[in-house]
């Protein structure tokens, strides 16, 4: 099926939004993108809250049908759009295992990188807690132990990729990843970032919103001295 107008609103610095933006990528989907601050005075806020009250992105509106949450985004894109189902597979075991990694993106990847962030860019902080650092380095070895083969789920690339690289990628320029030590995530990585549109879906926005972090907890650091 040929897709209607997909308007996605988004971030570029967003995990989430990046992670669907990886799937239409490789599914060879345009978007029409409209960049989201989610802050008071953006241009866009009266529209997009006729979209979605919960004012959450992404949010993908195909044709006035809209879907909010990245997995869902993402499954609705593969399921409605792509020429197979290799991106999310029909096969029990393998749809069950995409589903696994999903749920180690939201609830312990992504959620543990929201832990750390969020102190230093809405509560002023200016400096990491210990505790969270080490907890993001628990997260990079339950994702090695996660790696069995050359991607999530087995020898072919699937939305639990994208989902899980969205988040590491952003979070390896805040807290390193000893590449010793998590060899079978260091592969990956590298794996991943060969893909031709991984840089524009991607990598730009990970680093930035890696570099905005550390630039933040400079500046909150700087009001005391």
């Amino acid at each position: 099926m040929e897709p209607s107008r997909l308007v996605l609103y988004t971030n570029r610095k967003s995990p989430p939004c990046r992670a669907v933006k990886l799937t239409a990528r490789a599914l060879g989907i345009e978007l029409v993108e409209k960049e989201m601050t989610l802050l008071r005075g953006d241009k866009l806020m009266e529209e997009f809250l006729k979209v979605n009250p919960q004012q959450t992105i992404p949010v993908l509106d195909d044709g006035g049908i809209v879907i909010t949450a990245s997995h869902a985004i993402m499954i609705y894109l593969v399921c409605k759009y792509g020429r197979d189902d290799g991106l999310y597979p029909s096969e029990l075991v393998r749809r069950a295992r995409v589903h696994t990694a999903l749920h180690l993106e939201a609830g312990v990847i992504f959620s543990r990188l929201s832990f750390l962030f969020e102190p230093v860019i809405y509560s002023g902080k200016s400096y990491f807690h210990s505790d969270r650092i080490e907890h993001i380095r628990k997260a990079y070895r339950l994702l090695e132990d996660s790696l069995v083969d050359q991607y999530m789920v087995g020898e072919s690339l699937t939305i639990a990729d994208f989902s899980c690289i969205s988040s590491i990628a952003t979070l390896v320029g805040v807290v390193p990843l000893d590449e010793s030590k998590f060899p079978k995530s260091t592969a990956w990585m590298r794996r991943m970032q060969e893909l031709p549109y991984y840089e524009e879906a991607n990598g730009t926005g990970a680093l930035e919103l890696a570099e905005f972090v550390l630039g933040k907890k400079e500046a909150n650091a700087s009001q005391f001295l």
